[in-house]
């Protein structure tokens, strides 16, 4: 296939710049497995659920990973990006600068922080920090708003671009269909008697990358670390067992799942390490059986899986539904419900 046939025009007035004023007041649109196009409130999610289902959610937290500052030798400006931890003082991260800085560039970041340039690895830097670096992002940083949202981080993001059930730091982007839910919602969901999980997927700063290649075979996948554990796995067998169906709160759960049961020829088991599947149509799924997610950027890796799992034809009519009824796309906009074809 190529990437073109993954395209689409957006009105750029509907990409959304800020969350709505209350988590989970978004529009949620329901799709795939013979469903047309369907508008629903998030707030009608619990009736597109049954009790003997298991949603699995993300508990990556999103770090406060970019931080500015200059070459300590020259003063010349630069901005870090963390795109994943090596270690309690070494980083491995992106890095705009007049002049790419050489191994042993030596770097002031937010006026307080010292690092030092120890290194590349492809496109990524590695920098290594006098001091542990986790409490000097969360003194320091900025939380790493995607580049379509065109403004600077500010209080209320604070809040709104991490979860509110996000535990373990390590991630640079949201999983954004998570943003949705409230602590109103998760007890709503309980009460109805669905079972949950959860599974750790640390987002990369490469979900943002475009695909450079014309044919879907030649590109290659960033990696990012995830962790499915032995409960999960007893809970999805648990699920089958009674009937249910496995839902994925975003693309991060589902490429968790199928990450580790590929792993095992298609069987779910517990997995912890990188994982670089990329998946589009004619891939088979193993786990999931329907999906919560966002809208996602034309010719993304994230819009193909979502194309692989409710099939490429029904996906771009509901996108065109969603642009003509003026849905909110991508980070900070609204949800979608995929069935799986």
């Amino acid at each position: 296939m190529n990437v073109s046939d993954f395209s689409f025009d957006l009105p750029p007035e509907l990409i959304a710049q800020r969350p709505p004023l209350t988590r989970g007041d978004s529009r949620l649109l329901e799709f795939g497995g013979g469903v047309p196009p369907t508008d629903r409130q998030f707030a009608d999610l619990p009736s597109l659920l049954r009790p003997e289902d298991l949603i699995i959610f993300n508990d990556t937290q999103v770090l406060r990973a970019r931080m500015h500052g200059v070459k300590a030798d020259s003063g010349g400006k630069i901005e870090l990006l963390v795109e994943r931890l090596l270690g309690e003082r070494k980083v491995l991260c992106q890095m705009r600068a007049s002049k790419s800085p050489k191994p042993g560039t030596r770097l002031l970041l937010e006026g307080a922080v010292h690092a030092e340039v120890t290194g590349r690895e492809g496109n990524f830097y590695v920098v290594r920090f006098d001091a542990d670096i986790l409490p000097q992002l969360e003194e320091y940083g900025h939380l790493p708003l995607p580049p379509y949202i065109e403004r600077p981080d500010d209080v209320q993001d604070e809040q709104r671009y991490q979860t509110v059930f996000g535990e373990k730091p390590g991630a640079v982007a949201a999983p954004t269909a998570g943003l949705h839910f409230d602590n109103t919602m998760l007890e709503c969901i309980e009460a109805m008697g669905v079972h949950s999980a959860r599974v750790t997927l640390h987002v990369g700063a490469g979900t943002y990358q475009p695909v450079r290649v014309d044919k879907l075979e030649d590109h290659e996948m960033h990696s990012e670390w995830l962790q499915v554990g032995e409960d999960v796995c007893e809970a999805v067998k648990a699920c089958r067992a009674r009937g249910g169906r496995v839902v994925a709160v975003g693309t991060t759960v589902v490429r968790s799942l199928e990450t580790a049961a590929r792993a095992n020829g298609g069987d779910l088991k517990a997995f912890a390490g990188e994982s670089r599947l990329f998946l589009f149509p004619g891939e088979r799924f193993h786990v999931v059986d329907a999906m919560i997610t966002n809208f996602h950027l034309s010719q993304s890796t994230l819009l193909m899986l979502v194309s692989a799992f409710a099939g490429l034809e029904e996906t771009r009519a509901a996108y065109a539904h969603a642009i003509e009824q003026r849905y909110r796309f991508f980070s900070y906009g609204d949800a979608c419900f995929v069935h799986s074809a």
